[in-house]
C-alpha cells in the first residue's frame, strides 16, 4: 500500500507539472462538444434521447483513448528500469489504474457539465445516471491501462492498441449505454440491477487480471 501511494502522488505531481496534457483532453472534450452543438443546433429533430445518450458515450470514449493510451508510453526505458528496481509490479498497475481511474471520472463529470450546458439534459434520474458514467469510467480507465502497458512492451504501436482495446471497450460501452438510457427514461432502479453487476463484474474481472497478468509482462 505504501508503493501504491507513492506511486500515485507521482502520477499526479507529473500530471500537475505537465497540465497541457490535461488542459488538452478538456479543449478536445469542450470543442467536441460544441462541434455537436452546432450541428445539432441546426437540426433539432435530430436530436432525441438515444442520440443525446449514445453521442455523449461516443465522445466518452474517445476521450478515454487520448487519455490513457499514454499511460505507459510517456516512460522511457530508463524510467522503466528505475521503477523495476524500486516497486513491484503489482503496485505500478494498481497505482496507474486508480490514477486513471480518477482521471476518466474528473474528465467525465467536466464533459457531462459541458454536454449539458451546451446540448439540454433529458436525463430523468440523475444519480442513477452518474453512477453509470463512474462505472464505465473506472471500466475503460482499467481496460485501456493494461492494453497500454502491452502496446508499450510492442513498440507503443497504436495500431495494436486499437485492435486490442476493440473487443474489450465495445461490450462495457453497449452496458454503460443500456444503463445511463434506463437512467434517462427515470426507470425504476431496480431495471438496471442486471446492468449494474455487469459492469461491476466486467470492472473488477479486468483489474483482477491486469494484476494477476501484468507482472509477467513486466519481467519481458
Amino acid at each position: 500500500m505504501n508503493e501504491i501511494r507513492v506511486l500515485l502522488r507521482k502520477e499526479i505531481q507529473l500530471e500537475w507539472r505537465q497540465r497541457y496534457a490535461l488542459n488538452g483532453m478538456v479543449l478536445y472534450i469542450v470543442s467536441t462538444v460544441f462541434i455537436c452543438y452546432l450541428h445539432f443546433n441546426l437540426n433539432q429533430n435530430l436530436l432525441n434521447p438515444i442520440v443525446w445518450n449514445t453521442l455523449f458515450w461516443v465522445i466518452l470514449m474517445f476521450t478515454a483513448v487520448n487519455a490513457i493510451g499514454k499511460s505507459f508510453a510517456q516512460d522511457s526505458e530508463g524510467r522503466i528500469l528505475y521503477y523495476y528496481t524500486l516497486a513491484s509490479p503489482v503496485s505500478i498497475i494498481a497505482s496507474k489504474i486508480i490514477y486513471n481511474s480518477l482521471l476518466m471520472i474528473l474528465l467525465t463529470l467536466t464533459g457531462f457539465a459541458v454536454y449539458q450546458m451546451a446540448m439540454g439534459n433529458p436525463v430523468e434520474d440523475q444519480a442513477m445516471y452518474v453512477l453509470a458514467l463512474v462505472l464505465g469510467s473506472i471500466g475503460f480507465a482499467s481496460v485501456l491501462t493494461m492494453i497500454s502497458a502491452i502496446a508499450s512492451k510492442a513498440g507503443n504501436n497504436g495500431m495494436l492498441m486499437a485492435v486490442l482495446s476493440f473487443p474489450m471497450v465495445v461490450p462495457l460501452l453497449l452496458m454503460a449505454v443500456k444503463f445511463s438510457k434506463n437512467a434517462m427514461d427515470g426507470l425504476d432502479p431496480s431495471v438496471s440491477y442486471d446492468e449494474i453487476a455487469i459492469l461491476l463484474s466486467i470492472d473488477a474481472l479486468v483489474i483482477a487480471l491486469s494484476l494477476i497478468l501484468f507482472p509477467y509482462l513486466w519481467k519481458s
